[in-house]
């Protein structure tokens, strides 16, 4: 057989990469040109085509039936792909994964009958891109290192003994595919990077953020550039063209730890009744330009990204901590939202200006909330003297705005944050869940104006812009909620086929106080769209707002920063047309960047938490707690306890006869005809806490049993 029709017999079995052909017929140089030649023979005699560097043999039409596509996920014995276009995934049963790991780039053939009939599977062809770095756990099985990544817990490849970097059993590491092989488990691997063990969360949390690309230092021409800022101070000259409120006592409120403050307010009552509201924005894009090292690396990361007690942070420190930050007794350059509101709270007239500021006092959350309550001791009174005045009708005007709030339907969500109290060694020895007063609900509501008034600023005007946008749900996440009230006993007949905000509202209202609250207020949450950063104003579902965008935090968000750009340029005199020209482009790859990028940071920020979580379980096993029943699957249930820490009862731990899953919302044991639902309470254990996967185990209580 001529090595021309070895070719097209290897091809006609499985479409092949020129490497695999080279490979199997070739080894040299002479071979390998001789392979390249029969190849091209048949190509040029329309034997083979390729498709993405694959031949596949023209008569068998299969090139035209491939599909490129990302792995996304990978088991033992099964991987996910997303299609190129995300339009949808297709399942890999694992003798057909070829060896590919999540973020490579494959070529896939759907099955014409797969074993799940209107499902998608199929097989990888071939892997296009291979992405050969990845974050995992070093472990000693059966006398040899091996690494089990993260993203695939269940498969584990061994690490060359020449390349094992020094790591040791159990230390989180990072490594690279050196040699693959056709399945994952026969690829070798060496160490490229030691966090340290995994028994700490702060470890898991170093090498999440490696995993992910995010880059807790500065590229040194950011760090060079960022170097002109450091210990700089607003000039007269730099005050030139803009609005004075020196004179204005303005004043921030943020948690006592915060260090970048990019926000300010001010409160005026006006003669003939009503308001004037200032919301006084650090003016980031005064100091942060186009086409500067220190944009171009603001529009990479898009966000701050926060976790436990550390940041990452979008600005370097010299920026964020210094010259931008709202210091106290610091003049600063801020752009600041000026807000006409009649006696009632409903807002009559705006204005956005370039202005100059001196905030009075740095204003902590809880001391405010102390003295909108009137319990404030003598010495906090003291330091507020200045701002002191301005407090009641700061009070009086967020209760008229928290009624108009309530009167449109706003849902309001319960936040479902913890803090994580960690130790000097930066141990997580506590969980507790955050509470919030009325400080820092009433910034929340004059921060949520200000963003509303520049969304409608840049509408009216028609410029382009970075919008935050909120759909309404659809209708596969309401048919879920749907089966989740019904199971609760709650009543959800709505008007129309989507509910507005203000039945969904009432609903939450209803559940108030009731063991089913966290339950449905989880629920609805995950019913509803992700918001995101969009180029066309759609409006903000969750707010009932038909305008919203960022524009109050331009230190930790690049949404923000982009549309303090767009109207500087209008305010100082750019025609629309020169705004289209210039920002449209800009404002599309804004969006879009700032929407991924956010996920991410969403998506480290509660990974993380699972570690620290876990963290805190490891210290208290075998303690005894109350928890509600918060999930409910076929495999067990999953209890949260008060503080927020939630973990999984099997149900093996529940009884050794079996349970029946019924509509996702109860298990019963129809032996003893026990049932375990959601909102139920019960008494756990803790027994298995594991920080390198941020998951905990729970047991039924022996007295419970």
């Amino acid at each position: 057989m001529s090595l021309r029709d070895k070719i097209e017999h290897a091809i006609q079995n499985q479409p092949c990469m020129v490497k695999d052909l080279k490979a199997k017929f070739g080894g040299d140089r002479s071979a390998d040109r001789k392979v390249m030649e029969a190849l091209d023979e048949l190509v040029h005699d329309a034997v083979v085509c390729q498709k993405s560097g694959v031949f596949f043999t023209a008569r068998s039409g299969r090139a035209e039936k491939a599909l490129p596509c990302k792995v996304v996920k990978l088991g033992k014995n099964f991987a996910f792909v997303m299609l190129e276009d995300e339009s949808g995934d297709i399942f890999i049963p694992g003798r057909f994964t070829r060896g590919a790991m999540p973020g490579d780039s494959v070529l896939v053939e759907k099955f014409a009958h797969p074993r799940v009939e209107g499902s998608d599977e199929g097989e990888i062809l071939a892997v296009l891109e291979q992405k050969n770095d990845m974050v995992g756990t070093a472990r000693r099985i059966e006398g040899r290192l091996k690494f089990v990544p993260d993203d695939c817990p269940a498969i584990s490849m061994t690490i060359q003994r020449d390349c094992e970097g020094g790591a040791k059993d159990g230390d989180k590491v990072a490594v690279e595919i050196l040699q693959r092989g056709t399945r994952q488990e026969d690829h070798r691997v060496g160490v490229s990077m030691r966090f340290g063990s995994c028994e700490e969360a702060k470890r898991c949390a170093k090498a999440l953020l490696y995993a992910k690309d995010i880059h807790t230092r500065f590229p040194e021409k950011v760090r060079d550039e960022a170097k002109k800022f450091e210990d700089m101070t607003v000039s007269e000259e730099d005050c030139k063209g803009r609005m004075d409120l020196r004179a204005l006592p303005i004043f921030t409120i943020d948690s006592a730890e915060t260090k970048d403050i990019d926000d300010a307010v001010s409160l005026t009552r006006l003669p003939g009744g009503g308001y004037e509201l200032g919301v006084h924005i650090a003016d980031v894009s005064h100091y942060v330009k186009p086409g500067s090292e220190l944009n171009e690396e603001a529009f990479n990361r898009a966000t701050s990204v926060y976790y436990a007690d550390q940041v990452v942070p979008m600005l370097p420190k010299s920026l964020s901590n210094g010259i931008c930050s709202l210091n106290e007794k610091e003049l600063r350059l801020a752009f600041s939202c000026l807000m006409r509101l009649d006696q009632d709270g409903n807002l009559t007239d705006y204005k956005f200006v370039k202005s100059i500021i001196c905030s009075r006092v740095k204003g902590v959350y809880s001391e405010i909330n102390a003295l909108l309550a009137g319990t404030a001791d003598a010495e906090t009174q003291a330091k507020y003297a200045e701002v002191l005045d301005q407090l009641p009708a700061m009070k009086e005007l967020y209760a008229h705005r928290a009624r108009l709030r309530k009167e449109r339907g706003c849902i309001d969500f319960e936040s479902g944050e913890v803090k994580l109290i960690l130790d000097e060694n930066g141990h997580c020895i506590d969980v507790k869940k955050r509470t919030s007063g009325e400080s820092e609900a009433m910034i929340e509501e004059f921060m949520l104006l200000a963003n509303q008034c520049a969304a409608h600023f840049a509408r009216v005007k028609q410029i382009p812009f970075v919008y935050r946008v909120h759909e309404e749900p659809n209708g596969e996440k309401l048919e879920r909620l749907h089966s989740l009230l019904q199971a609760c006993g709650i009543n959800d007949h709505f008007a129309k086929e989507v509910p507005t905000p203000k039945e969904l509202s009432a609903i939450l209202e209803g559940v108030r106080g009731t063991p089913f609250e966290q339950i449905v207020n989880t629920g609805m949450l995950r019913c509803m769209s992700k918001a995101c950063y969009e180029e066309k104003p759609k409006g903000h579902y969750g707010l009932v707002l038909k305008d919203y965008a960022h524009f109050t935090s331009p230190i930790r968000r690049y949404p923000d920063l982009a549309i303090h750009r767009m109207m500087t340029d209008l305010l100082s005199g750019t025609d629309k047309e020169t705004m289209i020209v210039r920002y449209t482009d800009f404002a599309e790859k804004a969006s879009k960047q700032s929407s991924e990028r956010e996920v991410l940071a969403v998506q480290i920020e509660r990974k993380a938490e699972d570690y620290y979580k876990a963290e805190y379980a490891r210290r208290h096993l075998g303690e005894c707690y109350e928890g509600i029943i918060s999930g409910v699957t076929q495999r067990g249930i999953f209890v949260e306890l008060e503080n927020g820490v939630e973990g999984f009862v099997p149900a093996s731990s529940l009884t050794a006869t079996g349970t029946t899953l019924t509509e996702g919302i109860r298990l019963s044991d129809p032996a003893s005809g026990k049932t375990w639902s959601l909102g139920d309470s019960m008494m756990i254990t803790i027994v298995r806490a594991d920080i390198n996967l941020g998951k905990v185990d729970f047991e039924v209580a022996p007295e419970s049993k």
